[in-house]
């Protein structure tokens, strides 16, 4: 029989893109059953149907969409019931650091304990690189980088992540998440260039990305394997690095910006952006290194990681054009 896959998040950008693998797996045989755990009023992924009802998620079946919240742990009881994976995508993500908490950290503690008394036999936690704080990290293992978080996001998922540790689970940590869907990443650099009206040069700092549909794929494939080793951490973005002047030199490119004045040095950003205190942090961060070793994630699970940034950047520019147009 097919295995019996919780989703959380399913509605979100990750979350809505692991349904889409899951959709992908239907499609060469017996697709999954899927189960989907949904806040009152968030809304179902395209072609789930209505209601709490059995639906098809473009060939990945849904047996059925429950709604309980993770910030009310009662909510969860029975939510594990009959499942074998736990896709866990769901995140709280914002500066109200009592819900972070009370979402990410007793919400997923609330989770991991219901899938235990389940039998559940894995948990996939999609994290973050932001559980070390800030940078440098120059191709960085996942063995080698403490725990740093400076935000209420990433230290509460930072407590999300030890649950699902200690319960010998699987936590992943991407770092730039691009794609349709992204709401931040993409949309923030354009939102930089833009107070900036330039590029950046001689800024020799490398990031990680990856592509949110390889990443969903990922998360799919590390709930399923079969490898029992895998429980722990692991970086899962693009084996390549992007060189920060090329990531906004595509950025505005891509997204048709004007930037009328000529590239600027870090330091000439800096005063330009003066008075900004968030556009100086975000431009703090670019400015350095957040490069992660993926350690053979990719080759574990038996997942292409896909084309480069600039190949997929220029796949995903319509989306963009259309949500930074609004």
């Amino acid at each position: 029989m097919s295995p019996h896959i919780l989703v959380t998040g399913g509605s979100g950008f990750i979350g809505g893109h692991v349904v889409a693998a899951l959709r992908e797996l239907g499609t060469g045989g017996t697709p999954p059953r899927v189960r989907l755990l949904l806040r009152e009023g968030a809304s179902l992924p395209a072609g789930a149907g209505a209601g709490a009802g059995a639906g098809s998620v473009d060939g990945a079946l849904v047996t059925d969409v429950v709604r309980a919240d993770l910030a009310d742990p009662s909510s969860l009881r029975g939510v594990c019931d009959g499942i074998d994976v736990v896709l866990h995508c769901a995140s709280h993500i914002g500066d109200d650091e009592r819900r972070a908490e009370t979402v990410n950290d007793h919400g997923t503690r609330a989770l991991v304990e219901e899938a235990a008394r389940a039998g559940v036999a894995r948990v996939v936690y999609v994290s973050t690189a932001a559980v070390y704080g800030r940078g440098p990290f120059a191709s960085a293992s996942v063995g080698e980088l403490p725990y740093a978080p400076a935000s209420p996001t990433s230290r509460t998922r930072a407590a999300a992540e030890r649950h699902v540790l200690d319960a010998g689970g699987v936590v992943l940590r991407p770092h730039l998440v691009l794609g349709s869907g992204d709401r931040w990443v993409v949309p923030g650099l354009a939102a930089l260039l833009g107070l900036l009206s330039a590029g950046l040069k001689g800024c020799a700092a490398r990031h990680s990305v990856v592509d949110v549909r390889e990443l969903g794929r990922a998360v799919v494939a590390a709930g399923l394997s079969e490898d029992r080793d895998l429980a722990g951490a692991h970086h899962v973005n693009h084996p390549e690095p992007v060189d920060v002047s090329l990531l906004l030199d595509t950025v505005a490119d891509r997204l048709g910006l004007r930037l009328p004045g000529p590239p600027l040095h870090i330091d000439e950003a800096r005063t330009r952006l003066a008075g900004q205190p968030r556009a100086l942090h975000h431009l703090g961060m670019i400015a350095v290194d957040h490069w992660f070793a993926d350690g053979g994630f990719w080759a574990r699970v038996g997942v292409d990681p896909g084309a480069g940034f600039g190949q997929r950047m220029a796949e995903h520019a319509p989306w963009y054009r259309g949500f930074v147009g609004r």
